[in-house]
């Protein structure tokens, strides 16, 4: 490690309490963007980031969208000649539901023993806040420490990650080859491979997400009176959502859907099974009996690089204590795909509303809302940054960074590789295990605060890639 990073890794050892109690303060802002309820919430988060880019030396600006705002910011002073990193975060949340499920308030961070150190437990924690806010207090501590950095930096922080991101696609549609020119993007909204080993994600897998309505009758009818002469909805949407997936294979039954799939190369499929994951260690983490899925692939295969097909919310007919003899009007389910290389999520939409129409049983008019999707994406993992991010990973960790996939998707990743034209680098500081988007999400203070000591690392040694 050179003396010139050493310097700043003091700063961060003396301040990094100081960063954990502002995280902290940023994760008890309840931002969750798919709720409107909590439109005032992810307004005052982009407040409280903005203040504290500027804290830390930033030049900052709050982008108005169409929908939630987008934060900016910059600095500028390592010159025309210097390379210019463009870090990119968002500031919203899931839901936190279910509520009875966590240990303890979702909104109020939590320390919590663990078996690397303390974890720091709250909505938000690892996806993104955690991870993303490691960009800032790097580039904090060395212009506190030097009075400069390395390299230009910029910052795009967005607030609809979680709810579709239309408000980032179409700014750096439309403005990212100017506002963010950049030689390199770095995301930190991955995973490391395990506690202890840094990774570098070069795949993510699409989405496709949809609602499933039926509409029987024009109102609840008693189950005695009409059941068996009217069809139900509530067993027509189980009819439609059974039809879907083959139980003994594990595949998509939709025509067509395997059409577009690109197959994993056998250097991939050599590298994944290299890595050697003990697929009991995932079964008792999860509590199952048994790891399912597409027959003839791998646990990590079949999440990293194959599509999928997942219920995420059913409702219809009566929910409350005891019995109620009701046949429900109306039934309804969330549906989403995750999909590959080369899959579009518009394809799958009309391959799925034609299949639908085709299994949904007579008596029930069937309605399939696309509600948005995002192309998968698979970027290089090579390359001079890649390199440097390779390296600044081992420098921290003491470990070599291994090459992964991830099933999870990151709608802006393509569009920044395809809008800017420069490399995207996947450095990711959380765990699989982290449980995002459940309840009791945790980042390990540990990898919070070697996310920061990594970014820092990583400045300097881009600063190195024109010299």
């Amino acid at each position: 490690m050179t003396h010139a990073t050493q310097d700043v890794f003091s700063r961060i050892e003396r301040d990094k309490s100081r960063y954990l109690d502002e995280l902290k303060d940023y994760l008890r802002i309840p931002s969750i963007s798919t709720d409107p309820a909590h439109k005032g919430d992810v307004e005052r988060c982009a407040e409280w980031l903005i203040a504290r880019m500027g804290e830390a030396g930033l030049t900052t600006e709050k982008i108005a969208t169409d929908g939630h705002p987008l934060v900016y910011a910059e600095w500028s002073g390592a010159g025309p000649d210097a390379p210019t990193v463009l870090f990119y975060g968002h500031y919203d949340v899931q839901p936190p539901d279910p509520l009875a499920e966590w240990r303890n308030p979702p909104f109020e961070p939590t320390l919590e023993a663990g078996p690397d150190g303390d974890w720091l437990v709250a909505r938000g924690a690892t996806d993104d806040k955690g991870q993303s806010y490691a960009h800032l207090k790097a580039v904090e501590a060395m212009l506190a420490e030097r009075g400069k950095l390395p390299v230009n930096v910029k910052f795009i922080v967005e607030g609809e990650e979680e709810s579709g991101g239309e408000s980032i696609e179409k700014f750096v549609r439309e403005q990212g080859p100017s506002r963010l020119a950049c030689d390199v993007v770095v995301v930190s909204d991955t995973a490391m491979w395990e506690r202890g080993a840094p990774a570098i994600t070069y795949g993510l897998r699409g989405l496709a997400y949809f609602e499933i309505r039926v509409q029987g009758p024009n109102r609840d009818l008693h189950s005695g009176v009409y059941g068996g002469g009217v069809e139900n909805p509530a067993n027509a949407l189980a009819t439609i959502v059974a039809a879907l997936r083959d139980p003994a294979t594990g595949r998509i039954r939709i025509p067509g859907f395997y059409d577009d799939v690109r197959p994993l190369a056998d250097w991939e499929r050599q590298e994944f099974t290299g890595l050697g994951l003990d697929e009991r260690e995932v079964r008792e983490d999860l509590d199952v009996s048994t790891l399912t899925g597409e027959e003839g692939y791998t646990y990590v295969e079949r999440t990293w690089a194959r599509p999928t097909c997942d219920v995420n919310g059913l409702w219809s007919g009566y929910q409350g204590a005891g019995a109620k003899t009701v046949l429900p009007a109306t039934a309804g389910c969330k549906v989403s795909f995750r999909l590959v290389a080369d899959q579009s999520p518009a394809r799958v939409a009309e391959q799925l509303k034609a299949f639908v129409e085709q299994v949904a049983p007579a008596g029930v008019r069937v309605e399939v809302v696309y509600l948005h999707g995002a192309e998968a994406v698979t970027v290089d993992a090579t390359g001079p940054y890649a390199a440097a991010a390779l390296d600044a990973l081992e420098d921290v960790w003491g470990r070599r960074a291994v090459r992964i996939r991830t099933g999870g998707s990151i709608p802006i990743v393509g569009t920044f590789a395809a809008a800017l034209g420069v490399p995207v680098l996947m450095l990711g500081f959380g765990l699989e295990e982290d449980r995002l988007h459940s309840p009791n999400e945790k980042f390990d203070v540990v990898n919070f605060d070697n996310g920061v000591r990594a970014i820092a690392r990583l400045l300097d040694r881009a600063a190195q890639v024109r010299a």
